[in-house]
């Protein structure tokens, strides 16, 4: 399906979507979202990406410069100090052109110590390692969830795929870059569990993890805009750290992960300008990420909301809404 691709840029703020732009989550990291897009249509993907997404109807795109200035604000308020940012987008940061420029940007950021990214790799290259480690990355979180490549291509949704390509590129990042490596697979239970100790022995073999752990088993979590994995349930919390348990007593490696593993702490959050239920007018300002919905900004232009019930509504259009969720500077409401 051909989605309309939205450039993000003055005036929209990039606080306030989960899609694009800055989050902040009352800690010492920001999320980074400049692109919506991935080549992927993972069956389990939590945001309903790639090519065979159902519920999408359009991707956003942030320009760097403007991306960057947004970061530095944000990070003038949290304070210039121990901030790592991570760029963990609702698709895939690599399909990002200007993905090394922006690693670059971020990292000459007072007070940022680490910069990170989360990525399936399909399309990474050693030439784009080597940009990435140029460019000052200092941690990349890629995604393996099966090695056997019928099951990769079957969990990723995606016939081209290939594992043992990816598996060659963390050899090449451990070997030839100075990004550390953390190895990220969602186990999804009755589907890849045979898998699993797979890339735990292949994190340890690989001497990932040189700064950070070396890899992160993912609990499949069904979300509501989500894809469903057919006949699967996801497991209980309580099974899945017994398991992580008793791999990690057999591997020899910690697999049950703390915020401190990660220097990840408390920081003054951004404040929230505007309560649930709380009436507020709103411009819209282009199309919704998802079916149904509208993008929007605030009168004062100091958050992005996206409107549910909107889907009619035509650019340009004032109008008044009641925010129905602002959890983390992230707003969602409906107009009235």
């Amino acid at each position: 399906m051909v989605r309309e691709i939205f450039e993000v840029s003055e005036p929209i703020p990039l606080l306030g979507c989960i899609a694009f732009g800055l989050i902040d989550r009352g800690t010492n990291i920001i999320q980074v979202r400049p692109i919506t897009t991935c080549t992927l249509s993972c069956i389990f993907c939590s945001t309903d990406a790639g090519p065979k997404s159902r519920c999408r109807r359009t991707e956003y795109i942030v320009p760097l410069d403007y991306l960057i200035d947004w970061f530095k604000s944000i990070i003038a308020f949290k304070g210039e100090r121990g901030i790592e940012a991570h760029i963990d987008t609702v698709g895939d940061p690599i399909t990002y052109t200007k993905i090394a420029d922006m690693v670059s940007s971020l990292s000459q950021v007072k007070g940022v110590e680490i910069v990170s990214m989360q990525t399936h790799g399909p399309t990474l290259t050693e030439r784009l390692l080597d940009e990435l480690s140029e460019a000052g990355l200092t941690r990349i979180n890629l995604s393996l969830d099966a090695i056997d490549q019928d099951l990769a291509r079957r969990l990723s949704g995606t016939e081209w795929y290939n594992p043992s390509r990816i598996v060659d590129l963390m050899h090449y990042i451990v070997f030839n870059t100075k990004i550390d490596l953390l190895i990220a697979p969602v186990w999804i239970q009755s589907l890849n569990d045979s898998e699993i100790p797979k890339i735990i022995k292949l994190a340890k073999d690989l001497g990932a993890g040189k700064k950070f752990p070396p890899i992160g088993i993912q609990k499949y979590l069904v979300h509501k805009r989500g894809r469903r994995v057919r006949n699967v349930k996801p497991m209980p919390w309580r099974k899945f750290y017994d398991q992580l348990r008793r791999w990690e007593s057999e591997f020899n490696v910690k697999l049950i992960l703390s915020p401190s593993d990660f220097s990840i702490h408390k920081r003054k959050a951004i404040p929230t300008p505007y309560r649930r239920s709380e009436i507020i007018r709103v411009e819209v300002v282009g199309p919704g990420w998802l079916r149904g919905e509208a993008l929007a900004i605030t009168e004062r232009r100091d958050r992005s909301v996206m409107l549910v019930n909107a889907e009619k509504i035509p650019i340009g259009t004032r109008l008044k809404a009641r925010v129905i969720s602002n959890k983390d500077n992230i707003f969602v409401a409906k107009p009235i």
